[in-house]
């Protein structure tokens, strides 16, 4: 522990404890030292502070993480074990971060620098909501039995099994919840799993792991190496004995991963960048649209995938709901994670702080009128004010380009017809999601249908669930998670023919 530390004077001690303790790679069962011996700091986003050390992991920790990977899928206990067992041993796990809730928010909100409160109420419960849900696909997972077009008598079926070795490379916006997105189908699938925790955000990773173990996995099945993307990322990218690869993060490199992986054809999903518009229509219930359209980007900082960034509102409702807007970002105090009753925290790093500050800038620069917010606070931190921009327009690159903080470009419209209205929200070369703000369900429903996007809201925004797909059109992404979908990304499928 640091004297005077700000940060360890708000943990508990329980979370002092293991923040404070020494921690290692997980590789084939065991807690081990990473080849190289190097470090990288731990920093509390609320302070600034440095509170802890994790693993560099580097090529060499890869290849016997992914070795491990290896023989517990080709030869060890996971390779004959039924579903249904896999099932328990997921359901178990699922059982033992409910108990330990309170921990692991805790450690979300220091690492990630969301309000502990958020924390609890959505990253845990989603969390714990995927691996209860694949538990349950895991004696599921079957082919078909199918009958042929040609003549004769034939046994002809497919089977689906697991495609192997996949790697999981997580981002740091919502730790626990995007590794069981990927990890909790992964092994309902059968697959064993080398895991990449986002350099920024390790720490529940770490703990995870030592859960996993806790409740009976064996050996090999998950392996956890931490790591910066070049040292530890593409390594494991490039990895020929790895068979898939999920990677969660930015479009750019989302892009590195597909070049990479084109080497030897390995399997991959993305789930990666977005500019989500929300439409509000002169219908719409505007004591539901204001804070929803306000949570909808102030939610973690803006640092959400899906976080509606581009509004676009009715011109005959666009003043009272931008002014509705901007009034709630008045009265957000972003402080500490850690403290009791912090509405927002801060952003993850320096680096992510000085990205939001240079396109906000960029926007008043271009004519954007700052309605709200639009500076870092001084003080210890990294902490955004809530922003809402006003007058801006498509060219400008707030408004095209994927901020990640908590930065509201406003914008009115006239036309309702549903085309127009669908071509600027097709715009972009994001497709990940949108809402539709309305109390016409014809209007909602038609809509929907025509935005090119993966996730479609209604009078709502950022609403997730283990049994509805997730993923994007165009640069947002390749492949579904969640559902059926999620066992499809981690499966290959077989045929086989018997004539009779």
């Amino acid at each position: 522990m640091i004297p005077n530390s700000v940060s360890f004077g708000l943990m508990s001690p329980t979370l002092s404890a293991f923040v404070s303790r020494p921690h290692k790679l997980l590789i084939g069962g065991e807690w081990v030292d990473s080849v190289s011996g190097q470090r990288l700091e731990v920093v509390d986003p609320g302070t600034g502070e440095v509170v802890g050390y994790v693993p560099q992991g580097g090529a060499e920790d890869v290849d016997r993480a992914v070795l491990a990977a290896r023989q517990a899928f080709d030869e060890g206990a996971w390779s004959t074990m039924s579903g249904a067992a896999r099932g328990q041993l997921i359901w178990k796990l699922a059982e033992r971060l409910e108990e330990l809730s309170d921990e692991l928010a805790e450690i979300e909100a220091l690492d990630a620098g969301k309000p502990l409160g958020y924390a609890k109420v959505a990253d845990l419960p989603l969390t714990r909501a995927l691996y209860y849900y694949f538990a349950g696909w895991a004696s599921k997972v079957a082919g078909e039995t199918l009958t042929l077009s040609r003549p004769g008598e034939f046994h002809a079926y497919t089977l689906r099994e697991p495609v192997g070795v996949v790697g999981l490379i997580t981002p740091w916006n919502f730790p626990l919840v995007l590794t069981a997105y990927k990890l909790a189908p992964a092994l309902a699938a059968g697959c064993t799993a080398i895991l990449k925790p986002a350099e920024q955000t390790s720490l529940s990773a770490i703990r995870l792991g030592e859960i996993i173990q806790e409740v009976g996995f064996p050996p090999g099945v998950v392996n956890i190496v931490t790591g910066d993307g070049e040292s530890a990322g593409a390594p494991l990218v490039a990895h020929p004995q790895v068979d898939k690869i999920s990677f969660t993060g930015s479009t750019e490199v989302g892009k590195r991963v597909v070049r990479s992986a084109a080497d030897d054809l390995k399997r991959v999903s993305l789930e990666l960048g977005g500019k989500s518009p929300m439409f509000v229509f002169p219908d719409a219930d505007l004591d539901i649209a204001i804070p929803g359209t306000a949570g909808a980007i102030f939610f973690h900082q803006g640092q959400v995938c899906t976080a509606g960034s581009r509004l676009y509102v009715h011109e005959k409702i666009y003043d009272k709901l931008v002014d509705g807007i901007a009034n709630i970002a008045g009265r957000i105090r972003p402080e500490h994670g850690l403290r009791p009753n912090s509405e927002m925290g801060p952003l993850v790093s320096q680096e992510q702080l000085d990205r939001v500050q240079n396109y906000v800038q960029a926007g008043r620069m271009a004519g954007a009128e700052v309605v709200a917010g639009g500076d870092r606070i001084a003080g210890a931190g990294f902490f955004f004010q809530p922003t809402v921009l006003a007058n801006t327009h498509a060219e400008m690159t707030v408004v095209r380009e994927e901020i990640f903080g908590p930065v509201l470009c406003a914008m009115p419209f006239s036309d309702e017809d549903l085309e127009g209205i669908a071509r600027i929200a097709n715009s972009s070369s994001y497709g990940l999601a949108a809402s539709v703000w309305t109390q016409n369900l014809k209007v909602a429903h038609k809509l929907a249908r025509r935005i090119k996007a993966g996730n479609i809201w209604i009078n709502a925004h950022n609403l997730y669930d283990p049994n509805m797909a997730f993923g994007g059109y165009k640069q947002s992404g390749w492949g579904r998670e969640c559902g059926y979908h999620a066992i499809e990304l981690f499966t290959e499928v077989k045929s086989v023919v018997a004539p009779l």
